[in-house]
């Protein structure tokens, strides 16, 4: 009993210095992006967040700094992607969850949403400037629209195709752990396959979909490189979701290397933190939806 008894303080101690380490992570994460961009809060103040000039030129009439169109595309691409995404996500988990759980089809297919979620961001860039620009192109001349692929939607196509195997992972073992017997007692009582997963599994597991999709929505908002290579980047916010324009992670890999004034660099260590903080709220709004949908459950 005493062994026992060790070993679960033991493994408390242990889950109790990995929680400590984590939360110094995260406030050390916090504290140096909050320290970082003291110099554009001092210059710009709270109006950097919702001012939409991006002038850094500072070596000829003085710089004007916001994060609004930026905010604006990040939002836009993020969200558009989750929507594209969701009906391809609830497909593939149900395909492969409830028709095919087992055998070569489920082995193959598997297979390939596994490659999808391994493949670099630049490759998935390397496809859509090759491949997807182009079409979008076709799609816009024949709207009248500007004769260019690049923009918010091509760049929410690429997010889409790089989160689908995140949230199809996940909603498939979410259906997995629906009980057997739940879904055997309501085929006894003559419901056919589709009546199952829409009357019993999905009810019994939308906190855990949801909860995926948060998870997707969450590397969709931080995707840098397949972003930079196909949204335009334009600093300006987007008229429609066919135009130009740029993301909080995008302007900061195209800009930071580039940034020589203190006042410059503090600005897109500013962004850091906006994107920082909006990951945060988005992720804690997505628990709280997801306590409520297991209260309502």
């Amino acid at each position: 009993m005493s062994l026992k008894n060790s070993t679960n303080d033991f493994f408390s101690l242990g889950l109790r210095m990995l929680a400590g380490l984590l939360i110094v992570l995260v406030l050390g994460f916090f504290i140096t992006l909050v320290s970082g961009s003291a110099e554009a809060y001092k210059e710009f103040g709270l109006s950097f967040i919702w001012s939409n000039d991006w002038n850094p030129n500072y070596d000829d009439v003085g710089g004007t700094l916001g994060s609004l169109p930026f905010v604006v595309g990040t939002l836009l691409t993020s969200f558009l992607a989750l929507l594209i995404s969701i009906p391809f996500s609830l497909s593939i988990a149900i395909f492969l969850g409830e028709y095919f759980r087992k055998g070569p089809i489920s082995t193959f297919f598997t297979s390939l949403v596994e490659l999808l979620a391994g493949i670099p961001s630049v490759i998935y860039g390397f496809w859509a400037l090759f491949y997807l620009v182009p079409k979008i192109q076709d799609l816009k001349n024949s709207l009248g629209l500007e004769n260019n692929g690049f923009g918010v939607f091509t760049s929410a196509i690429v997010l889409s195709i790089m989160i689908i195997p995140f949230s199809a992972s996940m909603t498939r073992e979410v259906m997995g752990m629906v009980p057997q017997g739940l879904k055997e007692s309501a085929y006894a009582l003559g419901t056919t396959r589709f009546e199952v997963i829409k009357d019993i599994i999905f009810p019994y597991c939308k906190s855990g979909i949801f909860a995926g999709f948060i998870l997707s929505l969450g590397r969709a908002l931080g995707e840098t490189m397949a972003v930079t290579m196909v949204i335009g980047n334009n600093n300006e916010i987007p008229k429609n979701l066919f135009a130009l324009g740029n993301t909080m992670a995008s302007l900061l890999a195209n800009e930071f290397a580039e940034a020589s004034e203190d006042t410059y660099i503090s600005a897109l260590i500013f962004i850091g933190l906006i994107l920082f903080i909006v990951t945060t709220i988005i992720n804690l709004m997505g628990k709280w939806v997801i306590k409520s949908l297991s209260r309502s459950a």
